[in-house]
């Protein structure tokens, strides 16, 4: 028996999509090909979004998954899997759209609330599978409905709480629910309306104005606000004008307020009541006609010199008669200078200020606009200086003026000069300053500042301020006569020069050492100086260096030099004259003592011998026998101290390079050695 799968495949029917509530056949065939007609068993499994939902075994190659009533919970993608002997094939997945959903159920917690509590819902989808979004909607009679979302991610039902509003008198509630499918959201049907009826704690406020809302200054307006409440306990009744309350009450149930009508009464008045979480108003527009403009102060000049006359005049457009008074404005509260319409004075620097006027009719006060009067005393000479104190600046660097004015009402303008060019204006109180960054070596026209005020008195000039421009060190050097060897005893004198700077220049002179040792210091007018060191010392050799400065404060160090201290020529020649002659003893010294060992060996015969011969030591050549050791020759003694000079001459330096030497060659003649 053998047998092989063509293919499997599934279909839906009446088609893959499906109204809510209709009845759908899933039908998996399997095409399967036979060597012989035999039976074969058929094991049909269905799958929905991946989970087992049905499964039979059949002898046919079809098999049907029957839904009599399809529910939106039924769409998904759907496969079989058919298994024989040990065959398994597998239908590729077919998308099921059960269209539309179950209608919604809403239930309410309450049938019947008062304004300020709340309504607790709850929407339910039965037959559906989450996740599910839920909407409820409050509906009110000429309004348009108030929506809530939830979303559900693990249930089929969602529950909304409600706040009843002051003014909500029947309520109307529904709900609806929302899936996604592959062709975006799908909606339910609208559930059944739940209605709740609202029942009042206290009515809207009523509120009412005597004599009425039109009213001239002056006149007494009453204002009363009232309501009507099934428990007066927790009532509470606030009056107020925009933000500003006026007056309020507890537990009554009415309220009154009244006061002097003026033009700044105009505007709108509400009447709140409060109870709990409920809060109704009622609002009403008053209107509040001027009896008489403000008054207008009038002065004959804002700006003036101290110890002119002032006349301040306070007057009203159309009317005459009413009580005047002129006041000054201060910090503290105003102070009354004079109640009359007209007010005369001759002004001092205190007087500056701003002045008022008021003018009363029928009781009722009006104040004209501030009038700014400012007096005036004049600048004094300015005086003019560096910040830093001194007048002179380094070369480069930025000089900050000050112009100062002891005397003068502010503001006072400063005005600052660089010889006849403006640099800067400054409006100030009694100073101001000026930075230069343009500082030149050629800046010689000197500064100047002028100050002024709104005196009459005009411009006052300071003194011309002359700057001296400071020049830093540039480009020291030291060096020295004679240079580079000097001999011990002699004098070296030193000079320290500089490229460039401003005088005077302090110049000092170093030895290093393990540390700087200072040996010499001095400041001259000048760009550079000579130090005289006298006898110099084998201590002296080592390294100088010098250093300048001036006002600049920048310290400037030259190149060092090294300074060999050497034996002067008449010092090496007395050497050398000692070491000869100390050499020549000594060879002197030596051949006595070998003769006088000779002639102690050979006996009487030697010593006559070497007596004979004595005196002709000096005269005849001697040869040296090449078997003895023990004689000098001259030559050799010299070449020896022709070494010896040669070293001292190499110490001593190039000027005895040329020095000769004068020698004198003895030769010794031979002895008989049988003699």
């Amino acid at each position: 028996q053998v047998f092989t799968f063509n293919g499997v495949k599934i279909k839906v029917e009446p088609s893959d999509k499906v109204k809510n509530g209709a009845p759908m056949s899933i039908i998996c065939h399997a095409d399967i090909s036979k060597n012989t007609d035999f039976q074969l068993k058929h094991n049909f499994t269905f799958f929905k979004d991946g989970k087992l939902v049905f499964m039979t075994i059949s002898d046919k190659e079809d098999a049907r998954y029957e839904i009599p009533v399809a529910k939106s919970a039924d769409t998904g993608d759907y496969e079989c899997r058919v298994k024989a002997g040990d065959k398994l094939v597998i239908s590729k997945p077919i998308y099921v759209w059960v269209a539309g959903m179950t209608k919604p159920i809403l239930t309410a917690d309450k049938k019947e609330v008062s304004e300020g509590e709340i309504v607790k819902l709850r929407c339910e989808l039965p037959e559906e599978v989450p996740p599910l979004e839920f909407f409820f909607r409050k509906i009110k009679t000429n309004s348009e409905p108030i929506e809530k979302r939830v979303a559900e991610q693990n249930q089929n039902f969602s529950e909304m709480e409600y706040y009843v509003e002051a003014g909500d008198n029947i309520l109307q509630f529904d709900c609806f629910g929302k899936r996604q499918v592959k062709a975006g959201w799908e909606s339910s049907q609208h559930s059944n309306k739940t209605l709740v009826t609202v029942k009042e704690p206290f009515r809207k406020p009523t509120l009412i104005t005597r004599p009425s809302n039109n009213l001239t200054e002056g006149d007494i307006i009453e204002f009363e606000c009232s309501t009507v409440a099934a428990e007066m306990r927790g009532i509470e009744i606030i009056f107020q004008k925009n933000r500003t309350i006026l007056n309020s009450v507890r537990d009554k149930k009415f309220l009154k307020y009244s006061t002097l009508a003026t033009q700044e009464d105009s505007g709108e008045y509400q009447c709140k009541v409060e109870q709990g979480a409920v809060s109704k108003t009622t609002k009403l527009n008053v209107f509040v006609s001027e009896l008489f403009p403000k008054p207008t102060l009038s002065a004959s000049m804002t700006q003036l010199d101290e110890n002119k006359d002032l006349i301040l005049n306070c007057s009203i457009n159309g009317l005459r008669r009413a009580n005047f008074s002129i006041l000054r404005k201060s910090s503290s509260g105003d102070i009354l200078l004079k109640k009359s319409k007209i007010l005369a004075i001759k002004v001092n620097v205190n007087d500056t200020g701003s002045y008022t006027c008021k003018a009363e009719v029928k009781g009722i006060i009006k104040e004209s606009k501030p009038v700014r009067i400012s007096v005036y005393a004049p600048v004094s000479k300015p005086t003019l200086s560096v910040v830093s104190g001194s007048p002179e600046v380094v070369l480069g660097k930025p000089l900050q003026l000050i112009c100062h004015s002891v005397m003068g009402t502010p503001p006072i303008t400063f005005t600052f000069y660089k010889g006849d060019e403006i640099k800067k204006n400054v409006t100030n109180d009694t100073y101001a300053t000026f930075l230069d960054e343009d500082i030149r070596l050629n800046d010689n026209g000197g500064y100047r500042c002028d100050a002024r005020n709104n005196h009459s008195s005009g411009v006052k000039t300071s003194n011309t301020l002359n700057v001296t421009v400071i020049v830093p060190i540039r480009g020291a050097s030291l060096g020295s006569v004679p240079y580079g060897e000097v001999e011990v005893g002699s004098d070296t004198a030193f000079l320290c020069s500089v490229k460039e700077g401003s005088w005077p220049i302090d110049f000092k002179f170093f030895k290093k050492t393990d540390h700087e040792v200072l040996l010499h210091k001095v400041r001259e007018y000048s760009d550079r100086t000579i130090w005289h060191k006298k006898t110099m010392k084998r201590k002296d050799t080592g390294t100088y260096y010098c250093m300048a400065s001036n006002r600049a404060s920048v310290d400037v160090r030259s190149r060092p030099i090294t300074i060999s201290v050497i034996l002067a020529a008449w010092q090496k020649g007395v050497i050398a004259a000692f070491v000869l002659t100390a050499m020549a003893g000594a060879g002197a010294v030596a051949l006595w003592w070998f003769l006088r060992k000779k002639k102690k060996a050979k006996g009487p015969s030697m010593e006559m011998s070497g007596s004979a011969l004595a005196p002709n030591l000096t005269s005849e050549k001697l040869t040296r026998p090449p078997s003895d050791g023990n004689y000098y020759s001259g030559s050799g003694y010299i070449e020896d101290n022709e070494n010896h000079m040669k070293s001292t001459d190499e110490s001593k330096g190039p000027d005895l390079e040329s020095a000769e030497v004068d020698y004198t060659e003895v030769e010794v003649s031979t002895l008989d050695p049988h003699r």
